[in-house]
C-alpha cells in the first residue's frame, strides 16, 4: 500500500480534481483505494459522493478527530468513518466544515501523529490519496507525517512557481523532523495551455533546476468542470477524452516507479 498526499500551499490548482481522478484511474483499474478528504472546503467529497446527496455533513475525518478530543466514549477506529462511493473499489474518508473548528484544539494538545497511526492499523487498500487544504495547516503536516509519496499540482503561472520554492522548503522539513520516509514524487503540471508559450518556458525552467516535474501533463479542458458538476471523476464520465487518457498516463508512470 503507498500513502499519497497531494498538497500545494496555492489555492487553485488543483489538488481535489488530481486526487480524485488519479484514485478513481485506480479504482478502475481494480485497486482497492480510499480517498481521504482532509480539506474542510470539501470538494472531493463532493467530487466522489452521489450528485443527488444533500450536502456535506460530520462525520469521516470529522468524527475521527472528534473523538481524539473526547467527543464520543465509544471507541472506533478510522475504519468506522470510511463510507462507500458510487464507484467500485473506491472509498471516501470524508471531510465537512466542521474540520475547521477542530484544528486549533487537535494541534495544542498534539494530535499531529495520529493520523499516521490510524492508516498503519488501516488494512484492505492498494493506495491511499490524500487531499489536502491551501495551507500548511494542522491538517496538511498530519497528512504529509503519514504519507509516503508527495505530488505538487503545478499551474504554469509565475506566482505558483515562486510559491513552489516555499512549498518544497516545507515539504523538507516535515520529512527532516518527522518522516524521512517522506518523498516528492513529482511535480503535476496542471491545466497546461500547450501551445502557449509561458507555460512550456516555466516547465523548461523547473526542469533546468532539477526539480522533478513529471512528463504526464494535464490540460486544461471544459469537460473537467462538467465532471465536478455531474459528480463522476473523468474516467467514468468520459472515458474516451483526451484528459482522461492523461490522467491514465500520470497513473502508469508513478505505479512504473513505485
Amino acid at each position: 500500500m503507498i500513502t499519497r498526499v497531494v498538497f500545494n500551499q496555492k489555492g487553485g490548482v488543483g489538488k481535489s480534481t488530481i486526487t480524485c481522478n488519479m484514485a478513481a484511474i485506480g479504482a478502475s483499474q481494480g485497486l482497492r483505494t480510499l480517498v481521504i478528504d482532509l480539506d474542510p472546503q470539501a470538494n472531493a467529497t463532493r467530487y466522489l459522493r452521489d450528485r443527488d446527496d444533500d450536502g456535506v455533513t460530520a462525520g469521516g475525518m470529522a468524527g475521527f478527530y472528534g473523538d481524539l478530543l473526547g467527543f464520543s466514549f465509544a471507541r472506533h477506529t478510522l475504519a468506522d468513518y470510511v463510507e462507500a462511493t458510487p464507484f467500485d473499489n473506491l472509498d471516501l474518508l470524508a471531510s465537512a466544515p466542521e474540520l475547521d473548528d477542530l484544528a486549533v484544539k487537535l494541534e495544542s494538545r498534539y494530535k499531529m501523529f495520529k493520523l499516521r497511526e490510524a492508516l498503519a492499523a488501516l488494512d484492505g487498500y492498494d493506495a491511499i490519496w490524500i487531499d489536502t487544504p491551501p495551507a500548511l495547516n494542522f491538517y496538511t503536516r498530519s497528512a504529509l507525517i503519514a504519507a509516503e509519496r508527495c505530488l505538487i499540482p503545478f499551474d504554469c503561472d509565475d506566482f505558483s512557481r515562486q510559491a513552489l520554492y516555499a512549498l518544497l522548503d516545507s515539504v523538507a522539513e516535515i520529512r527532516a523532523d518527522h518522516n524521512d520516509a517522506l518523498e516528492v514524487e513529482g511535480i503535476v503540471v496542471n491545466q497546461f495551455q500547450s501551445r502557449a508559450r509561458l507555460p512550456r518556458q516555466l516547465v523548461d525552467q523547473l526542469r533546468d533546476e532539477g526539480l522533478p516535474v513529471l512528463d504526464a501533463f494535464l490540460s486544461s479542458s471544459v469537460r473537467i468542470r462538467e465532471s465536478h458538476e455531474q459528480a463522476r471523476p473523468m474516467v467514468y464520465f468520459d472515458r474516451r477524452h483526451k484528459l482522461t487518457g492523461e490522467y491514465r498516463a500520470l497513473h502508469e508512470a508513478l505505479r512504473g516507479a513505485a
